[in-house]
């Protein structure tokens, strides 16, 4: 896919793609399990957190009537229905033969975290709620109790935001349940409560609870799935970040490496493939589709511009002494400055602030500056001091 022509080396995509590929075969895919009845706000909480309508995350495989499983390359989305009223199933049952089909599927497919789903304004947790959160419970899966819907109020005096009573009666009741006839404490064994919104109580805005749902995922998740759902979430960008910047120290110093004996500029696309590979393992950290960036023409654009000699020659013209070879720190520096403004056009991607239709024409916006390479190489010769 590389573009030719007199001016531009050619560049070989191959790496970019092959990186992108096992980066994300490697962290896999991260399985959660929704419980709720129909209208509770499942879909809208997986919109929310993941920036997915899970009608659209890709194939829906019905494993069994009321489960249904979506997935895409970083999330999978188990959705399973509440107790069906009338049925002759007792509730526990009809979620034990749920989870058996499940458990019959492949590895790659179980489940990490449960988020059982009820409305904010139910008063109490029914009997078929506490009889199914004790089967997932019982199978040793981490269950989050979500309360959906919930009408924040803002406070007018202090600005914080608070709950109506009688919500805040029923989160009291979830921390210390207790049956109202008998006066004995009822065994709910989940794991924590979060009281959430997708939208304000006008239709608008990001809503409420999210980031500590997230949070608290990620705390459940068994350790093997914690970056996959890093990956998969939306609403945490640090996250992401810290994943991304060991990757581009890594390519740091292989290019430094590299060039410990300097290279001609003339030689410098060497340092391409190094390059570029620590970009598709960013791309994969930002679940950005490779397909759909590369019909973009962005990865050509922009490898071209900063990969090996092009970049290399555009700044040795700057730095006094540089002379005509790419040496071991001008080379690092190079490679972290290019990962640096890689990692930040996919969180651009990654949230929508730039549309990947139009990469090739945004792309220049965020491309290392001469600054950004004099840093690196700053940054390089203290942090040897």
């Amino acid at each position: 896919m590389a573009k030719k022509n007199a001016d531009k080396p050619d560049l070989d995509d191959k790496a970019f793609v092959q990186a992108t590929s096992e980066a994300k075969s490697r962290y896999g895919r991260f399985n959660l399990a929704i419980v709720g009845s129909s209208g509770v706000g499942k879909s809208s909480l997986v919109n929310a957190v993941f920036g997915r309508d899970w009608a659209k995350v890709g194939r829906g495989l019905p494993v069994t009537r009321g489960v249904q499983f979506y997935s895409d390359d970083s999330l999978g989305i188990w959705d399973v229905e509440g107790f069906e009223i009338g049925s002759p199933i007792p509730p526990d049952q009809q979620l034990r033969n749920h989870l058996d089909a499940i458990a019959a599927q492949s590895g790659d497919q179980q489940i990490s975290v449960v988020w059982y789903c009820v409305k904010a304004n139910d008063d109490r947790l029914t009997p078929a709620d506490i009889a199914m959160i004790r089967e997932l419970d019982a199978r040793g899966l981490p269950v989050i109790l979500v309360l959906t819907k919930v009408d924040w109020i803002k406070n007018p005096l202090t600005g914080s935001q608070g709950v109506a009573k009688d919500v805040q009666a029923f989160v009291d009741w979830l921390h210390d349940p207790v049956d109202q006839t008998t006066g004995e404490r009822i065994d709910v064994p989940y794991r924590r409560v979060i009281l959430t919104s997708t939208r304000d109580r006008h239709g608008k805005g990001k809503g409420h609870g999210l980031g500590d749902l997230v949070t608290e995922t990620l705390a459940l998740a068994p350790e093997r799935d914690k970056d996959a759902f890093r990956i998969a979430q939306r609403l945490n960008l640090p996250w992401k970040r810290e994943m991304a910047r060991p990757i581009i120290a890594t390519a740091a110093a292989a290019a430094a490496g590299a060039a410990t004996v300097p290279l001609p500029v003339s030689d410098a696309l060497t340092l391409a493939p190094i390059q570029l590979t620590m970009m598709g393992r960013i791309a994969a950290i930002y679940d950005l589709e490779v397909k759909t960036m590369l019909s973009a023409g962005a990865l050509a654009q922009f490898g071209v511009q900063v990969a090996g000699r092009a970049l290399a020659t555009s700044f040795l013209k700057l730095i006094p002494g540089a002379g005509i070879v790419v040496n071991a720190a001008v080379a690092g520096a190079l490679t972290a400055a290019t990962g640096e403004s890689w990692m930040k056009i996919c969180e651009l991607l990654h949230t929508g602030k730039i549309d990947v239709r139009k990469l090739d024409q945004e792309w220049s916006k965020y491309a290392p500056s001469f600054m950004d390479v004099a840093r690196k190489l700053v940054e390089r010769r203290v942090g040897r001091t």
